[in-house]
């Protein structure tokens, strides 16, 4: 409707062609056709110049129809540019005011998840310093256990064994160890939670400014009307920027950033329930150990009492196998020594028989048994001799397990003095429950 009409025009016809009169008498000594000759050439017709007024007259009535319907059709196009822009401007105003209301639930919850970030980052804030207590308070155990196992490393070197006191101490020291390492990696996780919150706080703020100054702008646009004396023609804002968002995307950010920060603020609460049960658990777990590793050097002491005996038992069977292990070494090399006979008796054969003379030396059965018979003996000597190297490694052993008994004997007293005066006597210095959970 806002496009002006093409004019109509009048249908095109071909004008009729020009008649010319040929002169009769064109001979040369005719002198009246050339007279008249330019007279009757280079002129319409009669009928010619009655169609030529019937086409003026036919447009004139054209171009009059023409310009009464282009009247009506204007006045027509302009009634209805003003409705529409009426109706353009109603429905501008009222996208506006829906705009303001998707604005304001936005920034409402935009403002609520501020408020949560703030308020779980204090709460955090605190476990956080339970944190720093509980590791603080796990300062004297580690020097209790680390204490008792270097007492442990004075004892003579034969008695310097890997005993179940020592594990229950070296797995009380990677306890406290691994609870350190356990108790910063979720003090650093703590503050790095906290970063975040604060992160994801202040883009929320950002987008929740950013909210209030654009619910401003069009609260004003919304109140703009055809009356207002502050509006003015802005040719170059009728178009879209091209780093304009769509209403979608609009939504998903604010959606997003809201996603986000609530995602954040459930892994802060998470992880305040976490360090909860961390501390409940290592104070559980300090506290179980310790009274384990007590166990553990009574009941050593008990063993380190009749341990004597029963080395002096188990000695007394080392020898015995010491002395069988000899005559089984013996025994083996006799064997060694009895195939000796045998291979020289099939080697001298094959040697003899590979002197037969031309076709006589054939690969007979006699030739494939005779090497057979050598291969059997050389790996039967073979095996004599790796069982051999086997057995005398086993006297070795039992040797050195000997004289570990005996060395082992002689220095069950001084042991017996490292673990109840030296030891013992120290784990009565442990932290309390409470103070291991971080409460003091």
């Amino acid at each position: 409707l806002t496009k002006e009409p093409a004019p109509e025009t009048v249908p095109a016809s071909d004008m009729p062609m020009k008649v010319y009169e040929v002169p009769l008498n064109t001979g040369p000594d005719s002198s009246g056709g050339l007279a008249t000759a330019g007279f009757r050439t280079a002129k319409y017709l009669p009928h010619e110049w009655h169609q030529s007024n019937s086409e003026l007259y036919h447009e004139a009535f054209t171009g009059c129809e023409q310009a009464e319907r282009n009247r009506d059709e204007s006045k027509e196009l302009a009634e209805h540019a003003a409705a529409a822009a009426q109706r353009a401007q109603q429905d501008s105003t009222a996208a506006l005011g829906q705009r303001l209301k998707d604005i304001h639930f936005w920034k409402a919850e935009l403002q609520k998840e501020i408020e949560d970030l703030d308020a779980e980052t204090r709460l955090l804030a605190a476990q956080k310093l339970r944190l720093e207590r509980a590791l603080d308070a796990t300062e004297v155990p580690y020097a209790i256990a680390t204490d008792n196992l270097q007492c442990r490393e004075r004892r003579q070197p034969p008695d310097l064994v890997s005993d179940e006191v020592e594990s229950e101490l070296l797995k009380e020291a990677e306890l406290i160890r691994s609870i350190q390492e356990l108790l910063k990696r979720t003090l650093m996780q703590a503050a790095n939670q906290m970063r975040l919150n604060r992160d994801h706080k202040e883009i929320c703020e950002r987008d929740w400014s950013d909210k209030v100054e654009t619910y401003n702008i069009d609260d004003d646009c919304g109140r703009y009307s055809n009356q207002s004396t502050n509006v003015q023609f802005h040719p170059s804002s009728i178009k879209f920027e091209e780093s304009a968002s769509t209403p979608e995307t609009w939504a998903e950010f604010s959606h997003d950033n809201i996603y986000r920060a609530e995602r954040e603020k459930l892994a802060s609460i998470s992880l305040r329930d976490l360090i909860d049960n961390i501390l409940h658990d290592v104070s559980e777990d300090l506290r179980r150990q310790c009274a384990a590793v007590n166990e553990a050097f009574v009941k050593h002491c008990e063993e380190l009492e009749d341990a004597k005996h029963k080395l002096e038992h188990h000695l007394g069977k080392v020898l015995q196998e010491i002395g069988s292990q000899e005559a089984n070494i013996a025994a083996l090399k006799r064997a060694i020594k009895d195939k000796e006979a045998p291979m020289k008796v099939v080697q001298t054969r094959l040697y003899d028989r590979s002197f037969r003379p031309n076709v006589e030396l054939c690969r007979d059965e006699a030739q494939f048994r005779l090497m057979n018979e050598a291969e059997k003996l050389t790996e039967s000597v073979e095996s004599l001799k790796k069982k051999l190297l086997e057995s005398e490694q086993k006297l070795r052993n039992l040797e050195d397990t000997w004289m570990n008994l005996e060395k082992e004997i002689a220095v069950k007293t001084n042991s017996i003095f490292i673990a109840r005066q030296k030891c013992m006597i120290h784990r009565t210095h442990y932290p309390a429950a409470f103070k291991l959970a971080g409460y003091q």
